[in-house]
């Protein structure tokens, strides 16, 4: 009998043993940088990952652009214009994007800077890295709201 009772407790304690190593085993936390955004709703278009809250009277918008993304090829089938007509304010996180306006005024931002990317543009993700931007507006009122100019102009 005593043979059985330390064959079970032997047993046991292997079980016990893998267990643990089992939770030692978790994956590391994501980068809470393109994690999804607690309380935000979540979507996503022409490949862009958004996540978008409310702030008063504002929206706060995380966007992540993936690698090669652009514009003309990837929005303009789903929007319907030839440029973005949208304004954009915000911090540019993470990775580099070009903006190339209708006369041909090539802007460059790399993270992390703050942007400013007046409505009728074209642009794209530079290199491998996703690009990730915090954008705030005021829906179809940003323009105004922020006191921007409705087109790109050189002054």
């Amino acid at each position: 009998m005593a043979k059985r009772k330390t064959a079970r407790k032997s047993v046991r304690k292997s079980t016990v043993t893998k267990r643990r190593k089992q939770v030692r085993r978790r994956p590391t936390t994501a980068d809470p940088l393109v994690a999804a955004v607690r309380g935000a709703e979540h979507r996503a278009v022409g490949g862009v990952r958004l996540d978008v809250g409310r702030a008063g009277a504002a929206r706060v918008k995380r966007m992540v652009y993936p690698a090669g993304f652009r514009w003309s090829v990837d929005m303009k089938p789903i929007v319907g214009t030839d440029l973005c007509m949208h304004a954009h304010v915000g911090f540019l996180a993470r990775g580099e994007i070009h903006i190339e306006y209708a006369d041909g005024c090539v802007v460059e931002h790399k993270a992390p800077q703050i942007v400013v990317i007046e409505p009728g543009h074209d642009g794209w993700v530079v290199g491998r890295e996703p690009v990730v931007l915090i954008e705030f507006d005021f829906e179809r009122d940003t323009i105004r709201r922020l006191g921007m100019p409705d087109v790109h102009r050189h002054s």
